[in-house]
């Protein structure tokens, strides 16, 4: 993951789950869609360390970004059209922000993990 102004979409998941195993081809699928967006599947153990102490309850869940300002952390459910609108409404009024100080945190450490 650049540092750079582009929309980042990140899906926070788990091998072991099964919902997320499905999701991933709505996922990829949406990715299709927003060529000019970056779609990137982070596996909550797997990088842990990245992670660290954000808490997430439900799965999938994303985090969704322009340049250094997350716009959306949270579940969504995994349908193909929930994902997509919210990728529209997101990029037609990107002023809104996420206000939660961990998540904001995640957010950075996941723009410059790369």
């Amino acid at each position: 993951m650049r540092s750079d102004d582009s929309w980042l979409v990140v899906c926070l998941c788990a091998a072991w789950c099964r919902t997320c195993d499905e999701y991933r081809l709505v996922f990829d699928a949406v990715a299709l869609e927003f060529p000019d967006w970056r779609f990137t599947w982070v596996d909550i153990e797997d990088q842990s360390e990245l992670i660290d102490d954000f808490d997430v309850e439900t799965f999938p869940a994303l985090l969704i970004g322009h340049g250094p300002t997350l716009c959306f952390a949270g579940p969504l459910t995994p349908q193909r059209e929930t994902l997509a609108r919210l990728l529209s409404a997101l990029h037609a009024s990107a002023a809104a922000t996420v206000p939660d100080a961990q998540a904001q945190a995640l957010w950075l450490r996941l723009r410059q993990s790369d």
